[in-house]
Parts: structure tokens; sequence; C-alpha cells
């Protein structure tokens, strides 16, 4: 499309709001770069190089060097930077510098930090339509023309970002305000708002893994002074330094920091994995939470409970920019230290072992021991009705009654033995079974008549 006087490079205004937004919260970019992170639905970056060839001729942007892959980077002016305030929709003084003579080096980092926020915001490709251009007059074409087909692809098939480019703003100094000193403790690479997506404010730390991993770990030790900083509110009770800044996260302990590793080609992955573990050794201090040991409820004394308290904790979560492209900022692709696994970012953010989880693991204690009451209540009611059942209405035929036992006879007077019956005598007593009768006739000494005579038979 042709240009005019003023705009030579026939950008249009909206492609060049894009500009100035992309400038203000980047201050270092590419037309590349801005292109996939505000329009990436246009066939290429033409119009955002020739949008910022525009703006060059009316002092608004400038372009000081060039990036290592070639690509002419581009930052704001001081004109230029009130410019991407009102497109923004911020105040001036929250808009940072202009990043002045940085280009000049190549600025690796800062293209890296911006391939971290188009990574992670992922604006949707829309369809555009070409502006048509005037046709002289002539005849009607014989079939109408179709329209610019849309992208292919489903809304589905590309991974979700996290805001837009609204939501983020980058080289941030923290400092305590109110403090002894405002000098800024730590200036963080990057800082997401989204508070849409259900998430507290992410601070974003790249690092291009060019540096000793100590110093990077020392970094957190700034962060944690920063987070501890206390100040008075408009009520006059104390409260975060950082809650004067952003909103409350909503969730225990400090906001949590992203570390996003670039390694490119510069180490390989087992490095990577070194450096990884040895930057997690040296902030444990940082990122781990006290334990509090208690019994629980109902807990056994060789099982004893507890929670790890993140009052005073950064949840730090470790990713790469490799994850970020292909899988996106909601995919499996956060490793947060102290869970030792690949989660989600909400997963990732969660606490599973504080407070609250020993709250709900003391409810199921509770309700278990609530079950095995009524589970002995129900068996103890089942036995005593079974004691108390009615017979049955149909009963079975009673047995006959058992014989007697025969009662044993006395060898001598074939009389009945008194006081035998029903008494099991398995073997008789060696003088034979006699009644106590003749027993005691037996045993008795005899008569001088029993002598001469003879003993009497007796009768019945």
């Amino acid at each position: 499309m042709g240009g005019s006087r003023t705009y030579p490079y026939g950008s249009t205004t909206a492609v060049r709001a894009h500009v100035l937004a992309a400038l203000g919260v980047l201050k270092l970019a590419t037309a590349d770069q801005m292109h996939r992170l505000m329009a990436p639905g246009h066939k290429d970056n033409k119009a955002f190089r020739n949008a910022a060839l525009d703006l060059a001729r009316h002092g608004l942007v400038v372009s000081e060097g060039s990036s290592r892959d070639g690509h002419k980077i581009w930052s704001l002016t001081p004109l230029g930077l009130d410019a991407a305030a009102e497109v923004l929709g911020r105040p001036v003084g929250e808009m940072g510098g202009t990043a002045r003579g940085a280009a000049r080096s190549g600025a690796p980092h800062a293209m890296a930090v911006n391939e971290t926020v188009i990574a992670m915001t992922r604006t949707p490709a829309a369809a555009t339509r070409p502006v048509p251009r005037q046709q002289p007059p002539g005849p009607l074409p014989s079939a109408p023309t179709a329209d610019v087909p849309a992208p292919q692809g489903g809304p589905g098939d590309e991974p979700q970002g996290l805001g837009w480019i609204g939501s983020w703003t980058t080289e941030v100094p923290l400092s305590a305000s109110g403090g002894k000193s405002n000098r800024a403790g730590v200036r963080v690479d990057a800082v997401l708002q989204a508070p849409e997506a259900e998430l507290p404010v992410l601070f974003v730390e790249v690092d291009n893994c060019t540096e000793p991993a100590d110093i990077l770990a020392a970094k957190f030790e700034k962060y944690i002074r920063y987070f501890r900083a206390r100040i008075k509110s408009s009520l006059g009770t104390e409260m975060p330094a950082w809650r004067a800044d952003y909103r409350p996260s909503g969730r225990d302990g400090h906001p949590p920091v992203l570390i996003v590793f670039n390694p490119g080609t510069r180490i390989g992955e087992q490095a990577l994995k070194n450096r990884v573990n040895t930057v997690m050794d040296l902030t444990r201090s940082v990122w781990s939470g006290a334990w509090h040991a208690d019994s629980g409820y109902g807990a056994p004394a060789g099982e004893r409970d507890g929670f790890y308290d993140y009052d005073d904790a950064i949840p730090l979560l470790f990713t790469t920019l490799d994850r970020l492209r292909d899988g996106g900022p909601r995919g499996l692709g956060w490793w947060r230290c102290g869970h030792g696994r690949w989660e989600t970012l909400p997963d990732a953010l969660a606490n599973p072992n504080d407070h609250k989880a020993r709250s709900v693991r003391d409810e199921q204690r509770r309700q278990q021991a609530g079950e095995e009451r009524e589970s002995e209540q129900e068996q103890a009611a089942t036995a005593v009705q079974s004691v108390r059942r009615d017979p049955d209405p149909w009963p079975s035929e009673p047995d006959p009654p058992a014989a007697p036992a025969p009662v044993p006879a006395c060898e001598r007077c074939r009389q009945p033995i008194p006081g035998s019956e029903g008494n099991d005598q398995p073997a008789p007593p060696e003088d034979g079974r006699r009644c106590p009768q003749c027993r005691s006739d037996i045993y008795q000494h005899p008569t001088l008549r029993q002598t001469l005579f003879g003993r009497r038979p007796r009768t019945k």
C-alpha cells in the first residue's frame, strides 16, 4: 500500500499503536517480536517494520543496534515513552526508562525476556482482512470475490496463554517504601498481573545460564528481604510492603517467583540439571516451609501428624523457555521446589502439606472414626435383635425323649440299688454290686444262732 506525506511507509494507526504498546512494556524489541506478541494473525512482520520506520520519522522510536540473529532492535525515545503511556493508559511515572544504548550490544537478556513474555501471553492469531484498494471504473466481476479465509485450526489446537500486553511490566525495581533506604533491593525481569486467570501476582526471572548459579541464588535473598519488609497502611496498621503496589494474592506466604531457564546452545541437558539442583539447594531456606508437628485428631502415637507453614516462604517455580514455547503456561511445565514433579501452574502454586491439608486429614479421621462407631453400634443392635427374635412360626417336630438309663440291681438280693438312678457306672466295684443292706450284712459279724443255724433268708 502506498504511504502518505505524514507516514510515507504506509503504516496504519492500529499497527503504530501496537508498536508503541509493545515497546512501552518490553523497552526493547524487534519487529518480529512485536508482530508475534501483538498481532500474530498478520502474514509477516512487514507492517510492524513499516510502522516502526514511520514512528522513527516522528522521533518516537529509534534503532541503536541489532540482535544476535540480525534483526533490528527498536526502543522508545522520551517523546515515544509519553505516547506509549497514552496508548497503555498508564501514568508516565510507571513506564520506567527508555533503555537507551542497551541495543548496541545485541541485548541478549532483553531478547530472552521478550521471548518469555510472548510464550506466556500467546496472543490468539485473529484473522485479518486487507484494506481494499480503490478500483478504477469498469465492468463488475462475473463472480463475487471471496472473503479472506480464517487461519486453519480450531481454538483448541494452540495452548492458551495468560493475560495480554497490558498485564506485563518489565525491569521493575522492588524497594520497600518507607524503609531506611529506598535503594532498589532487586530488579525483576518481568511482572505478570492476571487476576482474570485467578492467579496471584507473578514475578518472572529469566536466566540465560551465563552467570554462576550462586549469583542467581543470591538474588532470592533480596526477594525475601523485600517481601518481609513492613509499612504502615492508610489505617495505621502494618502491612507487607509489596501490597502497596500489588493486589493481595489470596493465599498463604509471599508471592511466587517463576524462573525461566534459557540455556540455548550454551550448556547441555545434564549441565542444566546440575544448575537447577544447585540453585534449588542454595535457596532451600527461601522456599521450604517450617514444619509444625502435632498429634492431630485420633492419630496413633507412632503416626504423628503435622503441617508446613509457608507464611515466610517464597514459592519458587522452575521451567525452561522451550517448555513454554511448546506447551504454554497452562501445561505440565512447572517444577515447584519441594514438590518433586512437573505440574500445571495452579497445582504448582498450591501447598499440599500446609495447615489446610492437615485440617482435611483431621476431618477424614473424624469421619472414619464416626463410621467405625456406627458400624459397631449396628453390629451390637443386630446381635440384640437376633436374641430377641420371635420363634419360628413353623417349628420342627421335637426330638423324642431319651430312654431312662437302666437301674443297676444288687447281685445278692436282686433288688434295685437305691440312689443309683441315672448314675453312670461303667465298671462295678471289686466286691460286686451290692445294696447298702446286703453290704452291711456281709461285713457284719454273725451271731451265735446265725453261726449254728445259718442266716435267715431275707424276705421282701
